[in-house]
């Protein structure tokens, strides 16, 4: 298939409201910059799931789900939630994971659960936008851009997997930027695999600096029997707004993935803090 028929963005569709009205924790931890983190707001969290086949080469959704309860986060974006080819059918059981969890999906077209694998799951909030977004490159991928109304204000969220090639990803961020900034300054979170190891110079992920951030939190997510590349990312525009990035390294997200699941604790609109 052409590479350029992968370009572009997809169409934008506007949404009914969907609301649920359950609230978690705030959690605490140290900030990337070694500073103590003010008060957080909500736990987000990215999360491969790898078509929930685990290391033990086992298709065991239920499992998925289980991780996804010990993260407890407010919002999570997971990659490889639906089938890559034919009718891309979803893998998971979203009404058990709402009975378990509190999060549901974010609607999109079509019979998988997200788009090109992309699924946001959310708690509490509502759905006001979603965008569908076609990223350039050999392999077919994509991007979900969210649009939430919380209770502690507007979000938007960006869950998205990139290329395995340099050059592509070079060129999917460019098409993010381009489709990240809203027009109203609600804060941009931007997570998935990335798919990037580098750092520095030579990392792909050098378009989103000076905005998106934090950059230098990259911690190693993959494989997940013993982590060593640094392929899942979480970073905001703006950048301060993450207060820290931890791995979620549990003994059932060691088999249920290949890819181990990351979490932040961030924050919304602060006193010493103006919308942008």
């Amino acid at each position: 298939m052409q590479d350029t028929e992968f370009r572009g963005l997809a169409r934008i569709r506007r949404l009914r409201p969907v609301r649920i009205s359950t609230w978690s924790r705030d959690r605490t931890g140290k900030s990337p910059s070694g500073k103590p983190p003010r008060s957080t707001d909500l736990l987000i969290a990215s999360y491969n799931i790898h078509k929930a086949v685990g290391r033990d080469r086992r298709f065991d959704p239920a499992r998925i789900v289980d991780v996804i309860d010990e993260i407890g986060a407010d919002i999570i974006a997971l990659q490889e939630a639906d089938q890559r080819f034919g009718e891309r059918a979803g893998l998971l059981d979203l009404e058990a994971l709402k009975r378990r969890t509190g999060l549901i999906a974010a609607p999109v077209q079509g019979r998988g659960h997200g788009w090109h694998g992309n699924v946001v799951l959310f708690r509490p909030g509502i759905v006001t936008a979603t965008r569908e977004i076609v990223l350039p490159g050999v392999e077919p991928r994509g991007a979900l851009i969210v649009d939430l109304s919380l209770p502690r204000g507007d979000v938007r969220i960006i869950g998205a997997h990139l290329g395995l090639l340099r050059h592509s990803r070079s060129r999917q961020i460019e098409t993010l930027i381009g489709a990240a900034k809203p027009t109203d300054g609600r804060p941009v979170f931007l997570m998935g695999d990335f798919n990037e190891w580098r750092v520095g110079r030579r990392s792909a992920l050098q378009g989103l600096a000076p905005k998106f951030g934090p950059l230098q939190a990259a911690i190693p997510s993959f494989p997940a029997r013993f982590p060593l590349l640094a392929l899942d990312r979480i970073v905001a525009y703006p950048a301060d707004l993450v207060a820290s990035v931890e791995l979620h390294d549990s003994p059932l997200a060691r088999i249920a993935s290949d890819h181990l699941p990351i979490k932040a604790q961030v924050h919304l609109l602060s006193e010493d803090r103006s919308p942008h």
